[in-house]
């Protein structure tokens, strides 16, 4: 009898195409969701409850009607699911300026519009337009930087490991480097400083200790086989407290003695002096090259506030000689990237506050007055929506600058702070992370935390309606 029944539901299973059809189904699905991953769905789900019914007993085998539910509730999941891992837009309220998991720099306009140019029609990338001949792909940006920094020349690729990693092959491959113990960091994404050193070719010679490290160091670590001197900015690294470390001057003294060069990895790479905001010191692209340092490299998508990308400077022998490298190709940058930093760089030569075009600098230069208007703003606004139902204030707190720049600076902020009914604040994150478009925040003291440094013009009226919905639904009664 009971092995009957089971036969008679599996043979009553709707087909793909009958779950398909199903009006909450229908309804739900959008131009975002292919028909593939809607018939994957559908058939993953109809596997589940085939093999659910072969195991069960009579007494818990479902009825049609009910399986019908759970099977439509189980496809409707892998959709949410699958539109979750799509790239798209979602908007940061973590204070968290440069947010490596949410893609770090924003660009400006007129970078995003060089992009869309780039990406929309044929372009002169590799042509000489003026003789008709092929041309060089990255001589419009290395001029920019050039003149930007007062290189002798300029060298780009598509990150900054790639960059160290191909100034490191070119310049000290079968040969020894010297760099301080206390600079053998890592950093995001498990990348490490003796890892990119070996794998390009290079051996690695520690010199000091963790904490202190003297020009003393270097010199007697130098011998025949040394072929590069490397100081490593250590990123969201600090030793703090009985500590020495080797100058830029230094350093470029003991390698012009030696005749040896001098390589920086300054990580994250600004162009202006960011103590006029009262921001922590950070050396400069223009302090490392105006020192006489013979290459330095940094990324492209953090404090110079551009698309992601690895930038090298230097002095002409050094840096030429990378152009020739067989590794360039295959750390070159695409169309898009070049044409985006392009316009950025133009952004800095042309402008006498880059902190007024560039959005990074923007949001860490933000006035503390104007984050609490702001903030102040939309604290009244959630709470007209919500009618009493949570509790909602504005406080101080700090800000971040966030992939591994400035790791020393809490940045003063006011932002607004949210906890609703019944709600955990883990709760109310989650329903703000699942909300369209993803509102994405922090959590301070069981409290929700809305930063508006990093929050958009314009957003704040998204995240109004994300949790006015929260408030009519009483989700907390």
């Amino acid at each position: 009898m009971e092995s009957n029944r089971k036969n008679l539901l599996m043979r009553s299973l709707p087909s793909v195409n009958e779950i398909l059809s199903r009006s909450r189904i229908v309804q739900d699905r959008d131009e975002s969701v292919p028909r593939f991953v809607m018939v994957k769905a559908a058939q993953e789900a109809l596997d589940h409850f085939r093999e659910q019914m072969i195991s069960q007993s009579g007494n818990d085998l479902m009825v049609k009607d009910d399986l019908l539910e759970q099977l439509e509730k189980r496809i409707l999941k892998t959709v949410r699911t699958f539109r979750q891992q799509r790239l798209q837009p979602v908007i940061n309220a973590t204070g968290v300026v440069l947010h490596t998991n949410l893609g770090r720099a924003l660009l400006p306009e007129s970078a995003v519009n060089a992009v869309t140019m780039a990406a929309s029609a044929y372009t002169n990338l590799e042509l000489d337009l003026a003789s008709g001949k092929r041309g060089h792909r990255y001589r419009q940006v290395e001029e920019l930087l050039c003149e930007l920094t007062g290189a002798e020349s300029a060298v780009v690729v598509n990150n900054n490991a790639a960059a160290v990693l191909l100034a490191l092959s070119t310049l000290a491959q079968g040969r020894e480097a010297i760099v301080s113990r206390g600079q053998l960091v890592e950093i995001g994404g498990s990348f490490r400083v003796p890892d990119v050193m070996a794998q390009s070719g290079v051996t690695l010679v520690e010199v000091g200790t963790t904490n202190k490290t003297s020009p003393s160091d270097y010199r007697n670590a130098i011998n025949s086989q040394t072929g590069l001197l490397v100081r490593v900015h250590t990123s969201n690294y600090r030793i703090v407290g009985f500590t020495q470390e080797v100058s830029l001057k230094e350093m470029i003294r003991l390698g012009v003695e030696q005749s040896i060069p001098v390589m920086e990895d300054l990580g994250s790479g600004t162009m202006v002096d960011l103590t006029r905001w009262k921001l922590p010191a950070e050396p400069t692209v223009l302090d490392s090259i105006r020192a006489g340092v013979d290459v330095v490299t940094f990324s492209g998508d953090k404090l110079l506030g551009g698309p992601q990308a690895g930038i090298i400077l230097g002095k002409r022998k050094h840096v030429d000689l990378m152009k020739k490298h067989p590794l360039l190709r295959a750390l070159r940058m695409d169309k898009m990237t070049l044409a985006a930093l392009e316009a950025v760089l133009y952004l800095y030569i042309e402008s006498a506050e880059p902190e007024q075009v560039i959005p990074v600098l923007s949001m860490l230069t933000l006035p503390l007055e104007d984050l609490d208007q702001r903030a102040s703003a939309l604290a009244e606004a959630i709470q007209s929506e919500w009618k009493g139902k949570g509790k909602v204030t504005v406080i101080d707190t700090t800000s971040q600058a966030g992939g591994g720049s400035l790791p020393s600076a809490e940045i003063p902020t006011r932002a607004v702070a949210l906890q609703y009914g019944g709600l955990t604040a883990n709760e109310l994150e989650s329903y703000l992370r699942a909300a369209d478009p993803p509102i994405l925040t922090r959590i301070l003291m069981d409290q929700v935390i809305l930063d508006p440094r990093t929050i958009r013009v314009g957003e704040e009226e998204v995240i109004v309606r994300a949790l006015a919905q929260l408030g009519r639904a009483g989700q907390a009664d």
